[in-house]
């Protein structure tokens, strides 16, 4: 499993509107920057209390492109 499909199976579990879910993938030399765009009304639940779902999301994604050699950075587009 790539960085994109785990990023897309944590926001698809944790959303209303799992169809409205949309990653696109902008890959640098080292940096991989995800853009999450998610349906209004989910955006809420994507960020979290304070961002904390926010946070953890980025962390998971951080851990797993690391193991790849890769940075990677979690953006949520409204």
């Amino acid at each position: 499993m790539n960085v994109k499909e785990l990023l897309t199976a944590i926001v698809k579990a944790l959303v209303d509107y799992p169809d409205a879910v949309n990653i696109t993938e902008i890959e640098g030399e080292r940096t991989v920057v995800y853009e999450l765009r998610v349906d209004k009304a989910d955006l809420g639940k994507v960020i979290g209390r304070e961002g904390r779902m926010a946070r953890a999301i980025r962390s998971i994604v951080a851990a797993a492109a690391l193991k790849q050699g890769k940075r990677a950075m979690v953006e949520i587009i409204e």
